[in-house]
């Protein structure tokens, strides 16, 4: 006491001025928004912050990026605001009108008014295509299992990977399995398990977007267990289990839900380009 004030060099002043910052983060860089979300560096300083909501931030796609960079249905913010205002857009059957709202893998986004429907699906490059799908298979979407769990009044249950709450499911269900979800009654239609043959999308890590078959399954007590997946081109990977997600039955079935071009097949630069040179030949014919 007495003393004189702090120089704003000394180390007493750093520890007692700097303080935390309170509440959650409001904004989000340009240059730290994912890069799926394939934004230009020189348009601006920010990049819309998803809302909280079913996906995770870097797992999400805003619906203002899907309408204004990828459908091009808008030029500006405010133009997406006014079309999500008008109550146009719906997201698993709901109307959204939070231009930020995280729109993630399997969602299902219509557009009535144009007749579009479209399904969050990954590329072979990791990147949330833009896939149309028809309107019968835009009554549904596919769920992995979270977690199961016993809740009050001894009401089984499972929660999915978009948040899901599902009371009293088959009991043959379980963590990892994939479910079939009604979008208008949200029940669950029918179940795959999760075993070797089925067919898989990786949707996190190098080979984010690849689709495969389960060729086996290592596990590694107290580490992260391991799955190795075959293509249709025999081209074989190994990743997390948590990084695989269910799509189909395997074998001669086909995946419950239709795949963007590639298929979820990853082909090598060599091959990429001896398939483009083969289209321009083609065109050119």
């Amino acid at each position: 006491s007495g003393g004189r004030a702090p120089s704003f060099f000394s180390p007493r002043c750093f520890s007692c001025d700097t303080k935390m910052v309170r509440g959650p983060r409001k904004h989000l860089k340009r240059l730290n928004a994912p890069k799926h979300w394939m934004l230009d560096k020189l348009s601006g300083v920010f990049a819309p912050r998803p809302s909280t909501g079913p996906h995770k931030l870097r797992e999400c796609l805003p619906l203002v990026v899907f309408i204004r960079n990828r459908l091009k249905y808008a030029l500006t913010y405010h133009e997406v605001k006014m079309i999500l205002k008008q109550r146009q857009v719906f997201v698993d059957g709901r109307v959204r009108t939070d231009t930020t709202f995280p729109a993630g893998f399997m969602d299902v986004i219509s557009i009535p008014k144009t007749n579009e429907y479209f399904r969050l699906v990954y590329d072979v490059k990791g990147r949330f295509a833009v896939h149309p799908i028809t309107v019968e298979e835009s009554k549904f979407k596919l769920g992995r299992v979270m977690s199961r769990g016993i809740g009050a009044k001894a009401m089984p249950y499972i929660v999915l990977h978009d948040g899901r709450t599902v009371p009293y499911a088959d009991p043959a269900i379980d963590v990892n399995d994939t479910v079939k979800i009604n979008l208008e009654t949200g029940r669950v239609e029918e179940f795959i398990k999760f075993e070797a043959g089925v067919t898989v999308m990786a949707i996190r890590g190098r080979n984010n977007g690849r689709v495969g078959h389960i060729v086996s399954t290592e596990r590694h007590p107290g580490s992260y267990d391991i799955v190795h997946v075959k293509d249709v081109l025999g081209h074989t990977f190994a990743t997390r289990l948590g990084n695989v997600f269910v799509i189909g039955r395997g074998g001669s079935a086909k995946p419950l839900v239709s795949l963007p071009k590639g298929k979820g097949v990853k082909l090598t630069i060599a091959e990429e380009r001896d398939r483009r040179l083969q289209e321009k030949a083609k065109a050119n014919a």
